[in-house]
């Protein structure tokens, strides 16, 4: 898959998290590459000169919380250290691709206590399916 169809997924992906969830489940999301320097291929979202100064710190409770571990394209994580600016989720996109969501008011601990988070973490596992099946090559 390249960069505008992932990106294409994605929005379609949050926009009907948002509908089963009657508001945004993330409101910010990112495509990293996990080289040394750890690129942005796209961002959404409402911050973005805030958003590359704090990326490091922001992102270490998911990185925290997946080391020793190797994820293979399509699985995901969420963390619940993920609070404020702190990033709440990530997918691996391709090889060395990755999605990292966040919701800026909410952790995913707020976001789980409503019932309809069932219903939206579903398009959330739809999104990374579509991944695997065809990951991005970026």
């Amino acid at each position: 898959m390249d960069l505008s169809t992932a990106r294409k997924h994605i929005a379609t992906s949050f926009e009907r998290m948002r509908a089963l969830y009657s508001r945004p489940v993330f409101d910010e999301w990112v495509i990293v590459t996990a080289a040394a320097q750890r690129s942005v291929l796209a961002y959404s979202g409402p911050r973005l000169e805030e958003f590359r100064q704090k990326l490091p710190s922001d992102i270490e409770p998911l990185l925290a919380q997946l080391a020793g571990r190797n994820l293979a394209i399509g699985d995901f994580e969420f963390t619940q250290a993920g609070d404020g600016t702190r990033h709440d989720a990530l997918i691996r996109l391709g090889a060395s691709s990755y999605l990292v969501c966040n919701n800026l008011a909410h952790s995913m601990a707020d976001l789980r206590r409503d019932q309809r988070w069932l219903k939206a973490q579903g398009a959330f596992v739809d999104l990374s399916e579509q991944f695997r099946a065809d990951p991005l090559e970026a």
